[in-house]
């Protein structure tokens, strides 16, 4: 008796086959790899949203200079050096006339390292 209950023992198969620890592992490769692009998208974005801020503060900084100056803008295109945060950006700006000749418009679009444009802010400035 004690013979038979060796031999059934042996015979049903116990744990997983490779199969099924194959699929399993398959899973955890597949959720694995969405965690990792999503990571990686969430790093992207927060260095486009720091690249923004960083152009913002610059171009608006040589706007709010040309309002401080006491004297209209001229006409045309310079460009200015900016750092913020360790990075040297530049600032393009570009005075243009309006209709009326007491207002300029003038454009500031801040750029990258590489020149690659990242925010452009315009105003319209009036004679004081």
């Amino acid at each position: 008796m004690s013979r038979r209950l060796s031999l059934r023992r042996r015979g049903t198969p116990q744990g997983f086959t490779l199969i099924e620890v194959l699929v399993a592992l398959g899973i955890v490769a597949i959720a694995l790899m969405a965690g990792v692009q999503a990571s990686s998208a969430l790093t992207q974005n927060a260095g486009r949203q720091l690249d923004t801020l960083l152009g913002h503060v610059c171009a608006e900084n040589e706007l709010t200079r040309l309002r401080l100056a006491s004297q209209m803008p001229g006409i045309g295109d310079s460009t200015v050096a900016c750092e913020q945060a360790g990075r040297a950006l530049q600032v393009h700006l570009s005075v243009r006339p309006t209709p009326n000749p007491s207002f300029m418009r003038i454009n500031a679009q801040a750029l990258d390292e590489s020149g690659r444009p990242i925010v452009q802010l315009s105003t319209v400035e009036g004679r004081y």
